[in-house]
């Protein structure tokens, strides 16, 4: 079985085994930090649970990096990012917005990461990736055009959720600059919004981003034709890690990466 297949799968048990769950006080319950520093709820256990059992069922044993289980070490068989359920907060509160973030990597490095999934964990759509092969949704394939609308009217992605006090001013003039800025909960997720058009540009400069948020989502807005940069300009580039956290910047043309670093001062 494919490497994209066995990551679908699991998507999809994940899928199967919260819908039941999610939102519910049952649900919701905490038990100890996950490696990632937050609190582990019942749906974030489970969704990893049933990655791990199917994995197992398919006979594949990559090492597995994930927010909850941290490092887990397996045979030569490359590596596993995992985020059982990204937006956990949206899904115990009953905002309909949270995935599951699958992606593969032969190398423990953000830009060698081959295969992606982003399951919808509300609507059920799976965005899916392989490296040199283009970015679907649903097998319908994500091609994202050049933004025609005028800088105001772009629909602009902007994770604020505890940005440190000294960079709000730093992007006081980025925000007055656009009159549709979203901040959604789930940065997998948006990002796939991002590579099928619905949100023209996405920014996140808190440095709290963890590749492990990154890694599906990165290769499915690359391979839709998306830039995804750091805040110097450069490709996007990270060691695959539960600690490694990141800025970036998303964007259709390579053009506007300069006046959107020129409102962020």
């Amino acid at each position: 079985m494919l490497i994209l297949d066995i990551l679908k799968e699991s998507a999809n048990a994940v899928y199967k085994n919260t819908s039941n769950i999610i939102g519910t006080i049952e649900g919701q319950e905490k038990f100890d930090r996950g490696a990632g520093g937050d609190i582990s709820t019942k749906i974030d256990l489970i969704a990893e649970k049933s990655v791990f059992e199917t994995l197992k069922k398919n006979n594949f044993v990559p090492t597995v990096v994930g927010e909850e289980c941290g490092l887990v070490k397996g045979n030569d068989d490359g590596l596993i990012v995992m985020d059982g359920i990204d937006g956990t907060t949206n899904a115990n509160c009953g905002l309909p917005f949270y995935c599951c973030s699958l992606a593969y990597s032969p190398k423990d490095q953000l830009q060698y990461v081959t295969d992606a999934v982003v399951f919808n964990l509300f609507t059920g759509d799976v965005y899916y990736a392989s490296k040199n092969k283009g970015s679907f949704v649903n097998s319908k394939k994500l091609i994202l055009k050049k933004p025609l609308k005028p800088i105001p009217e772009m629909v602009v992605g902007l994770n604020i959720s505890g940005l440190p006090e000294n960079l709000f001013l730093s992007i006081s003039k980025l925000v007055s600059s656009f009159n549709h800025v979203r901040h959604l909960g789930a940065n997998a997720l948006e990002l796939c919004y991002f590579a099928q058009g619905s949100i023209d540009i996405y920014i996140d400069i808190r440095n709290k981003i963890r590749s492990i948020d990154m890694a599906a989502c990165y290769l499915i807005a690359k391979e839709a034709g998306g830039f995804i940069l750091d805040t110097s300009g450069n490709d996007l580039d990270c060691h695959l890690s539960v600690d490694t956290k990141m800025s970036f910047i998303a964007i259709s043309n390579s053009e506007q990466f300069k006046w959107i670093s020129d409102l962020i001062k």
